[in-house]
């Protein structure tokens, strides 16, 4: 099968006490299929995980455009929640959503997609600790190991990330699996 994802660009974001393995499984997964891989963090300053891996991020907030990327990778951990109170962050997922690229959340990822506003009637799974924020926001949950509805690929925790990675491939190589943006 050619390579169709050679020459993409994922951003990843992120902030102190990411979910280490969340971070960095989906990042080298998609670094396998050819992707460029940049880490957008709030500033440049280099963030440090939950378990102690530390990474730097290649980007500020400030300067990256959702225009500039092929897919977003949201991490869980700790990070969301800081994500979540960055307007800059914010607009940076709607703008994804809005152009209909993908995203791939995994675990308290979701508290970043229901503060940007694009979680109401969509089907998406989390970790169990964040299911009634992301209900309260207008989601259907399910408490599956993936789900992709349009755009979106969810996952709910580390153990799932080999199908978290399958599902976010899968999507990011065949867009045409994707749902035509909705208008928010």
């Amino acid at each position: 099968m050619p390579n169709d994802l050679k020459g993409k660009t994922a951003a990843l974001i992120a902030t102190d006490e990411f979910e280490d393995l969340e971070l960095f499984h989906p990042m080298y997964r998609l670094q396998e299929e050819g992707i460029r891989t940049l880490v957008i963090g709030l500033t440049r300053d280099p963030i440090k995980g939950k378990k102690g891996y530390s990474i730097t991020p290649n980007e500020s907030i400030d300067d990256a455009s959702a225009e500039s990327f092929d897919f977003l990778v949201v991490p869980g951990g700790k990070s969301p929640e800081k994500l979540r109170l960055n307007n800059k962050i914010l607009k940076f997922v709607k703008d994804f959503d809005s152009q209909g690229k993908p995203i791939a959340a995994i675990c308290h990822a979701g508290q970043v997609l229901a503060s940007a506003g694009i979680v109401k009637n969509r089907t998406l799974t989390c970790v169990a600790g964040i299911r009634d924020d992301m209900i309260n926001a207008g989601a259907r949950y399910v408490d599956k190991a993936v789900v992709i509805d349009g755009n979106l690929v969810t996952s709910r925790v580390p153990s799932d990330l080999s199908e978290f990675a399958r599902a976010m491939i899968e999507v990011f190589r065949k867009p045409q699996l994707l749902q035509v943006p909705r208008p928010r």
